[in-house]
């Protein structure tokens, strides 16, 4: 699984922004499906919000694209 670093300069970042940012799907249409067909985990746990939060320390995968995203 590759692994992705993402450095934010904000308090938080919405899943679904951070998973385009990321350039793990590319697009905001591609992301919201993932999170809602449960494909997309946070800290290890299944996510359906798409505006959930995620601060610094907090991961999200996407095992079928074999990516792990660090928020740093």
């Amino acid at each position: 699984m590759r692994e992705e670093t993402v450095k934010i300069t904000t308090e938080f970042i919405k899943l679904d922004a951070l998973l385009k940012f990321a350039g793990v799907v590319e697009t905001g249409g591609e992301a919201k499906q993932a999170i809602q067909d449960g494909e997309v985990l946070v800290n290890g746990e299944t996510c359906n919000m798409r505006g959930k939060k995620l601060r610094p320390g907090d991961t999200a995968e996407l095992p079928s694209a074999g990516v792990r995203v660090l928020v740093t």
